[in-house]
Parts: structure tokens; C-alpha cells; sequence
């Protein structure tokens, strides 16, 4: 009989912690997931379904709060496709320059490719894939400028495989200079060696002529120094944003104003 008894009293111990257990999770679970996100949807002035959707998982965002809306466009780093027929074109198999077109860019890169305003940017000697990269973002809308993106956005690939080849071919070895090697420079450190502890590489490990970057970077050298400036802080803000993994805006926000300008000073200037 007391074994009876005893058996009969652990079921009725069992079943009432179990039911304890039950109540508590329930009652966490009509907390957690109905009653708070409904209090805390109704503060955000989020409806009730919204904030219990979200507190499941099922909707993104939080119930606590409302999503922030964005009206940013979405707009492509890049679109230039390096296949056999661009590399062959801009290797010299690309037609005649659209005439036209060569008396628009040359209305602001001169005849020969060396700009009439310190702040557009030299042409001649340039690399013909960095020309032909930098129109060709203009023309998809990777970069925007109220000069350049009509002007690209008229012409097809051809054409701009064209144009780069022109101006590239301008006063040949205008751009593919040394920098002058002044280790005493205060920039020559962030030149030649970068800064590691900054996570900033050699400007001359991609920018230097021959240096094996990638295939669209652009030669630095006898660059005009207000258009280098310029675009190092459009890189370093975020309103030029057509560098593919977005090296340069990362490396470019890191550096301090100073640097900014004595590196364009030091690439403006070569031996």
C-alpha cells in the first residue's frame, strides 16, 4: 500500500512540474514573441501582425522599431567585361576614332591629351585599358559626371575602345615616367612602402608603370595634382564609387587631408 501511495504521489509530482514547466514556457512564449512585440510594435507604430511577424523571424526587421527607408539608387561598380575582343581592341585591333567624339574630349584633354584645366585629368600616355574603363563606366552610370556621362553614353564599346587607344597613343611615355625616387619626401613612405598598420598598401605596388596592378589602374605619373587631389577625397567621401572591391575608397578614407595633397604634389611632380 505505501508503495502505491508513493508511486501515486511522484505521477502527481511528475504531472504538476510538467505542468509548471509547460506554463512557464507558454507564458514566456506569449511574452517574448506576442505580448511585447505587440506593446513595443504599437510604440514604433508598427501594427500588431508586422511586430509578432518580425519577432518570429518570419518579416525582416525588428518590432521595436520602425526599417529605415532608403532612396538611394542602386548603381553598378563596374560593368567592364575584360574578354578577347576588348583586350584585342584595346591591343590596336580597334577602328578609326570617332572624329566628333575626339573634338569633344579634346575641348577639355587638348589636341594632345594634356589638359587645358588643372582639374580634368591628362590623357596622353595613359594606359589605354584605364581609359577605356573610365568611359565605359561613365557610359553604364558606374561614375557620373555632368560632362563625361553624355559624352559616353553616345558611343558604343567600339568606339570607346577607340578613343582610349587615341589618347593613350598621344605624346607617348608622357605618363609612364618615374616618380622621383626622394626617400626624404614626406609621402615617399606611403609611395614606396605603404603603411601597414593602417591596412594601406604602396600607391606604387598598382600605380606605377609596369607594376603588375590591375589591368585597368591608372599610370600616376605627371597627373595633374588638383585632378589627383580631388578624386582621393571623392574616393575617400564615398561620391566616387567605380573602384572594383572598393579598394580606393577604403585606402583613400584613411588618409589624413595632409597626405592627400603631398601625394598629388608627388605624382604631379617626376624626375
Amino acid at each position: 500500500m505505501a508503495s502505491s501511495r508513493s508511486s501515486s504521489e511522484e505521477s502527481r509530482f511528475t504531472v504538476l512540474a510538467a505542468s509548471a514547466v509547460g506554463g512557464i514556457l507558454a507564458g514566456g512564449i506569449l511574452l517574448g514573441f506576442l505580448i511585447l512585440p505587440v506593446v513595443q510594435g504599437r510604440q514604433a507604430g508598427i501594427d500588431p501582425w508586422t511586430a509578432i511577424c518580425r519577432s518570429l523571424g518570419i518579416a525582416p526587421g525588428t518590432p521595436a522599431a520602425g526599417s529605415p527607408i532608403s532612396t538611394a539608387a542602386a548603381r553598378p561598380v563596374s560593368r567592364v567585361s575584360w574578354d578577347e575582343g576588348t583586350l584585342r581592341a584595346l591591343a590596336g585591333a580597334a577602328g578609326p576614332s570617332p572624329p566628333e567624339a575626339v573634338a569633344q574630349c579634346a575641348a577639355c584633354h587638348g589636341d594632345a591629351g594634356i589638359a587645358t584645366d588643372p582639374t580634368f585629368p591628362n590623357l596622353a600616355g595613359q594606359s589605354a585599358a584605364a581609359i577605356f574603363k573610365q568611359l565605359h563606366d561613365y557610359r553604364s552610370g558606374a561614375r557620373v559626371n555632368e560632362q563625361m556621362s553624355p559624352v559616353a553614353q553616345g558611343l558604343d564599346e567600339a568606339d570607346l575602345a577607340a578613343l582610349a587607344l587615341h589618347f593613350a597613343a598621344r605624346s607617348k611615355g608622357t605618363m609612364d615616367a618615374t616618380a622621383r625616387a626622394d626617400r626624404n619626401h614626406p609621402v615617399a613612405e606611403l609611395v614606396l612602402r605603404g603603411d601597414p598598420a593602417r591596412g594601406i598598401p604602396a600607391c606604387n605596388s598598382c600605380h606605377a608603370p609596369g607594376s603588375g596592378g590591375p589591368i585597368e589602374t591608372p599610370i600616376l605619373t605627371r597627373q595633374n595634382e588638383a585632378y589627383l587631389a580631388d578624386q582621393l577625397r571623392r574616393y575617400a567621401r564615398g561620391d566616387r564609387g567605380n573602384d572594383i572591391y572598393g579598394r580606393m575608397r577604403g585606402f583613400s578614407a584613411k588618409l589624413t587631408e595632409d597626405e592627400i595633397r603631398r601625394l598629388a604634389a608627388f605624382y604631379a611632380w617626376t624626375e
